[in-house]
């Protein structure tokens, strides 16, 4: 169970992290070895959640567009 912090904010990284493990390769890859290795889907969702809101972060930062290489 998750809890604390913005309950709208953490729906969205949610959702968006959903998205991100069918479309984005660098979130699918990592949600995939977690899989492997076997970690329940919620804790690799979480870790993915983490993963990209640090992108989310450094796009901000930098302001530049994010490329996964």
């Amino acid at each position: 169970m998750i809890t604390g912090g913005r309950v709208d904010a953490r729906n969205v990284l949610y959702m968006a992290t959903v998205v991100a493990i069918r479309r984005n390769p660098v979130i699918q890859e990592m949600y995939k070895r977690m899989r492997n290795t076997g970690r329940p889907p919620k804790v690799a969702l979480v870790a993915a959640m983490r993963k990209l809101l640090t992108i989310l972060n450094a796009i901000l930062r930098d302001q530049k567009p994010w490329k996964s290489a």
